[in-house]
């Protein structure tokens, strides 16, 4: 059995532990928050919760430690911390930050001589993925990404840590103009503001306060500040109301071209629609954390991320059924 931990008990933590039930190798050892322990009610039996404080102690008790923080202010400094005493998987998602990222985990990892995978997840993760294919079998070509329309938890995490905000839902929501040009396959060039709207739904502690709040989430950096972004406040009951479903989903879509002359136009597309961004983003941190149990018995240590990690070492089945039920 792989023994797993959880790290933080939110939307994630929790599409965690539903997806380590669904794994037979897998088993919950425990539960770290920052949270009073008491106050925190897990959804399975083996699901035991501790301070964030008490993880060190049970070194010898967990082989994958999955961290679930938020990719604004907790992974960063997370992700580099824990790998010293466990292996890791994360789903750090600012696109522009995850080289930054690779670098400060990977030389700690190598020093504790564990193994991390970062930003698995959806996007990145299996959309980095199948970018990367795309790019490769269609080289004379372009590769576009559309996210939603869907509730993005790193976004709507990155709102809830403004100063004054109660709670928070932002959803990403592509411009059907540029998805149906992609698609009938004329290759338009598309600024980051031309492919998605962000709309937010926002309750702010104090009405005095929105103002400001609003001028901070539209000028935050690698969130908002390239988007036409759409604020609204509401009560914080038709936020529960209204908007509390995960949903998401998204394409990537890659036009390319094959021939001699070029004569011949292929588009390739995957595509996700997720009743529960969480739930599934978990499944893939739990598959991921399978792997990086492998890759840490065969002694690998360091940084790694899905373009390392072989298909073999995510999947439950041997290698012999793969070949024989999947190939």
């Amino acid at each position: 059995m792989i023994r797993v931990g959880i790290c933080g008990y939110g939307n994630l933590g929790k599409g965690v532990e539903s997806a380590i039930q669904q794994n037979e190798d897998m088993e919950l050892v425990g539960i770290f928050t920052r949270r009073n322990p008491k106050e925190i009610q897990p959804k399975t039996k083996k699901g035991i919760v501790y301070k964030i404080e008490e993880m060190k102690k049970f070194k010898d008790q967990i082989d994958v430690m999955i961290l679930c923080g938020g990719s604004a202010t907790d992974l960063p400094w997370q992700t580099p911390e824990i790998v010293k005493d466990f292996n890791v998987v994360d789903s750090f998602d600012t696109h522009a930050k995850v080289a930054e990222h690779f670098l400060k985990v990977d030389k700690n990892a190598v020093e504790s001589r564990k193994i991390a995978i970062i930003s698995t997840g959806w996007d990145p993760g299996m959309f980095s993925l199948n970018r990367a294919m795309m790019e490769a079998i269609l080289p004379n070509g372009k590769v576009y990404t559309f996210w939603g329309k869907g509730v993005s938890q790193g976004h709507s995490d990155a709102i809830r840590r403004i100063k004054g905000v109660v709670d928070a839902r932002q959803y990403t929501i592509p411009v059907e103009e540029a998805l149906e040009k992609v698609r009938n396959g004329e290759n338009p060039e598309l600024t980051t503001r031309q492919k998605h709207i962000r709309e937010c739904f926002v309750v702010a502690e104090n009405k005095s306060e929105e103002q400001r709040i609003e001028k901070e989430i539209k000028e935050m950096p690698n969130y908002f500040a390239d988007y036409d972004t759409t604020v609204h406040f509401v009560s914080l009951e038709e936020l529960h109301q209204n908007h509390s479903g995960i949903p998401h989903g998204g394409f990537v879509i890659h036009t390319g071209k094959t021939g001699f002359d070029l004569e011949n136009n292929h588009i390739i597309e995957y595509n996700l629609k997720l009743d529960s961004n969480p739930e599934f983003t978990g499944s893939v941190l739990v598959a991921y954390a399978r792997a990086a149990y492998r890759l840490n018995a065969r002694k690998e240590c360091g940084c790694r991320t899905v373009f390392d990690i072989a298909a073999r070492d995510l999947s439950i089945k041997s290698y012999e059924e793969l070949i024989k039920n999947t190939l």
